[in-house]
């Protein structure tokens, strides 16, 4: 973190401090910033946050230990450490997080582009930082930092010479996004996709859309809004914000689109149009053309901010996986190519994978489709299960392995369908899987692994993956 005074620190988060007798308010620190007493180091602030499981007061005196500059508590400790007691402690991490990028912002110039959507938004997070990198220091979030807590800390992790900072923004109910853009003010707000994905957690596709719209209504009329001109809830979303509107996708009159699109097992080519009317093919190694769409709302973004073509393209081509259990390409023993996409799954991105695993299949030789459950839907856990189990008929799979009682209803939908005879099993286990795709599998075979992280098949994959190296 930038060095702040704890004065300065305690005004941020509206605390009452409580110095030790060796302590001053003008005391600067400028230590990392943890939740986890584990990673506290001398000079680190702890904030000791409450769990669902766990209360981050009970670590406090092992932050102590480790060397913690200053605790951040909901109640005072008896430690002798310098403390600033708050009202809730999560509220403060963020009030911290907002302060800090204001100052920077006010003495930089530090530009903060966010993203949200259904799905694709770590893709697009990695995309941007690869693009900004070229230009100059970049902060952006590690894994799918994008809660209330992760996004703060991310934001944490700004010095005046940042360039860029990019921030991930999920959300698990109406005003969580529009709380994150209000301690970020983002310059670009990136929207893009409106799907069913935790549509059990909002309650309907219409609650997903009011909150994924947060990300643009909070926008300045001097920002701008970048909107999946090709996804129709995210392109009326033009009508909800005062900022200038850029949008990208492959139909209609837009902005920055692609054209000329090929898809194989090796990733996409294109040819890349930017808003300035500039173009350049890109050979786009990430597997799916689906993420082609996420190559579109990074470049528009980047171009925004005015990152050059060349460099927007280089890292396009650089980038080789959307990230680890992401469309990750593994094998090869035998021509065997097995894709492992089991850390996330939605009734959206389950029916891109399978459309991407119907398009790459060599011809001659078989698909392979290994699904688990889709996490999070609520109510509508049943029928959308069906749904992708009639999709790879309709698409003519190969073979389908439905693993898991909660994904049972692909099975049967399948076995269902007059036109299979045999093409679907179902196995309890992650284990038996692994037996029947072992058996079965022949050379030049394609094996998708694809289901929510709950369902644990991304370890499956990678057991694949190994066995076909």
């Amino acid at each position: 973190m930038i060095a702040l005074s704890l004065a300065d620190i305690s005004q941020a988060v509206d605390g009452a401090l409580h110095l030790t007798d060796a302590a001053s308010p003008t005391d600067l620190v400028d230590g990392s910033v943890q939740t986890d007493s584990r990673l506290i180091e001398p000079g680190s602030i702890f904030v000791a946050k409450p769990g669902a499981v766990t209360d981050g007061h009970l670590f406090a005196p092992v932050a102590a230990t480790h060397g913690a500059a200053l605790l951040i508590v909901e109640r005072l400790l008896d430690l002798p450490v310098t403390q600033i007691v708050v009202v809730d402690a999560v509220a403060a991490l963020g009030a911290l997080a907002a302060a800090v990028v204001a100052r920077v912002r006010a003495g930089g110039a530090l530009k903060v582009v966010a993203v949200t959507g259904s799905n694709g938004k770590t893709t697009t997070k990695n995309l941007l930082r690869g693009m900004f990198e070229r230009v100059g220091p970049t902060v952006a979030p590690r894994g799918s930092f994008n809660n209330q807590v992760g996004a703060p800390m991310t934001m944490l992790e700004v010095t005046f010479d940042t360039r860029f900072l990019v921030i991930e923004m999920g959300a698990s109910s109406e005003g969580a996004i529009a709380h994150l853009v209000r301690l970020a003010r983002p310059d670009v707000g990136i929207v893009l996709t409106i799907g069913l994905a935790h549509a059990g957690e909002f309650g309907d596709l219409e609650a997903t859309v009011r909150a994924k719209s947060e990300m643009v209504t909070d926008l300045l009329e001097t920002d701008v809004a970048v909107l999946n001109a090709d996804d129709p809830r995210v392109a009326q979303m033009a009508a909800l914000t005062p900022a200038r509107i850029v949008r990208f996708g492959e139909y209609g009159r837009v902005d920055v689109r692609a054209s000329d699109l090929h898809s194989s097992r090796t990733g996409t080519t294109f040819t890349l149009h930017l808003a300035s009317g500039q173009s350049a093919p890109v050979v786009f190694k990430v597997l799916g053309e689906h993420h082609v769409m996420n190559a579109l709302a990074a470049a528009a973004a980047a171009e925004v901010v005015g990152v050059a073509l060349g460099d927007i393209v280089d890292a396009l081509q650089a980038t080789t996986r959307a990230e680890r259990w992401r469309m990750e390409v593994l094998g090869g023993k035998d021509d065997v190519t097995v894709i492992n996409d089991a850390y996330n799954a939605s009734p959206d991105s389950m029916s891109a994978a399978l459309k991407t695993l119907a398009q790459i299949g060599t011809p001659g030789r078989r698909t392979i489709a290994v699904l688990g459950e889709m996490a999070e839907l609520g109510e509508l856990a049943g029928e959308e299960h069906d749904r992708i189990g009639l999709l790879a008929v309709r698409l003519n799979i190969s073979q389908m392995i439905v693993v898991g009682p909660a994904a049972r209803r692909m099975h049967i939908s399948t076995i269902n369908e007059g036109s299979w005879d045999g093409e679907s099993a179902y196995v309890d286990t992650p284990d038996e899987a692994f037996d029947l795709v072992r058996r079965i599998v022949n050379p030049g075979d394609t094996v998708l692994v694809k289901s929510s992280n709950s369902a644990g098949l991304r370890f499956l994959g990678d057991r694949l993956g190994d066995l076909f190296s």
